[in-house]
């Protein structure tokens, strides 16, 4: 009798597991009002999509192979693209869609960059855009912290460029997917230490102070995370009762809730930190801080390796990629964090760090030159740094 009720209880915490698994990594739309864009349509699908390849393949002129590359090239993306969104899970979210989550999880595809000689991957850099042919590294024409005893208006206003509005934009983005004032600026300070212990590998992580310290963390940085974070306070305070766009009987009414569909459809309150936290939870957030700063470490070294410039669409598309992949990541990670019944991490976690982490391959195969002159003492000082600010914060965090 013992055994089997043991055995049911087993069987109804695996089915608890399962299903909460399932929320973190499967979320489904409830009260769907457009039946249309939530049905299965994949034999409408299919035939669009081989009717479309038929076309490129009768329709492509031989004599402009040039030309024939890059459209064939389009076409697997797209094919790609179409086999995320009728195979992949949907993740935490459903807003906008859930078929937009689904296509973030073909990022992996920079795992082919890897079977590359670096003069194959310059040569398919130079054909989608022959100008990086004469593009030069920014270290190799600009000059980093000279004169940082000379402190003007000129200079000061200078620096507030489309890059120091990136800045403010993008920990404005950070606030929202991190919602935490420590965590933040946790990350915020350990970012400028970053640049500090790697500045022997990449010249223009060299900044004077008044820049590093009072232009980037407390105005740009500073700033961002703190209309991120009233954001953040105006959303948990919201009342969120969503209204079917079939109810809805005014023009207005009804374009207003088709913006809002681009909205989140509910807000969790989060806490990072605990003072009573286990190590195993300070030891994920440790992980997630090296993850976040690895991250953003791959965007200056790709840029210094490939040789292209910060403005590119190169660069700016690989950040908003990763922009959308890590919204579903955040959430899904501080699930499987602090939540006990969440055993193992998401699919769209796993896809980020696995995207993280081959980027950095990327980096140190195409640029072994560049990391030969790797000092091991500030790497490990850099982490010793990172653990020891991450302990801090956990304990002065109520």
């Amino acid at each position: 009798m013992a055994a089997t009720a043991g055995s049911r209880t087993l069987r109804r915490d695996d089915a608890n597991y399962k299903l909460h698994f399932r929320m973190i990594n499967e979320q489904q739309v409830e009260d769907i009002c457009i039946d249309f864009f939530y049905k299965p349509h994949t034999i409408t699908l299919l035939t669009v999509t081989v009717l479309s390849l038929m076309y490129f393949a009768f329709t492509r002129d031989d004599e402009h192979s040039d030309n024939n590359l890059r459209v064939g090239l389009l076409v697997v993306v797209s094919f790609f693209l179409v086999i995320s969104v009728l195979a992949f899970p949907n993740g935490p979210f459903t807003r906008p869609h859930p078929a937009i989550w689904r296509m973030t999880l073909s990022s992996l595809v920079v795992i082919f960059t890897h079977f590359f000689s670096s003069q194959i991957v310059k040569t398919l850099m130079y054909w989608l855009d022959p100008n990086l042919r004469y593009a030069k590294r920014e270290a190799d024409i600009m000059e980093y912290a000279v004169n940082c005893t000379v402190i003007t208006w000129e200079r000061i206003l200078s620096h507030f460029d489309i890059f120091a509005f990136g800045h403010f934009a993008g920990w404005g983005m950070k606030a929202l997917l991190i919602r935490s004032y420590g965590l933040c600026w946790t990350i915020s300070i350990t970012w400028e230490l970053t640049e500090l212990f790697f500045m022997h590998l990449l010249p223009n992580f060299a900044e004077c102070w008044w820049d590093q310290v009072i232009l980037d963390i407390l105005l740009c940085n500073g700033g961002g995370i703190w209309l991120g974070m009233t954001v953040c306070h105006f959303l948990e305070m919201r009342t969120y009762r969503w209204a079917s766009i079939k109810s809805i009987h005014t023009t207005t009414g009804k374009i207003k809730r088709a913006v809002l569909q681009f909205t989140p459809a509910s807000w969790t309150f989060v806490r990072w930190f605990d003072p009573k936290s286990s190590f195993q939870r300070l030891a994920g957030i440790y992980l997630f801080m090296i993850l976040w700063q690895l991250t953003e470490l791959n965007t200056f070294f790709l840029k210094h390796i490939f040789i292209f410039q910060a403005s590119h669409p190169l660069s700016w598309c690989r950040i908003l990629l990763v922009g959308v992949i890590t919204a579903p990541t955040v959430r899904q990670y501080y699930a499987y964090l602090t939540d006990t019944q969440c055993k193992r991490v998401g699919t769209q976690c796993w896809v980020f760090g696995a995207i993280a982490f081959l980027e950095a391959l990327a980096c140190v195969k195409f640029g072994h030159e560049l990391f030969s002159k790797t000092q091991i003492r500030y790497v490990l000082l850099w982490l010793v740094c990172m653990m020891f600010l991450a302990i801090h914060i956990n304990k002065i965090s109520t």
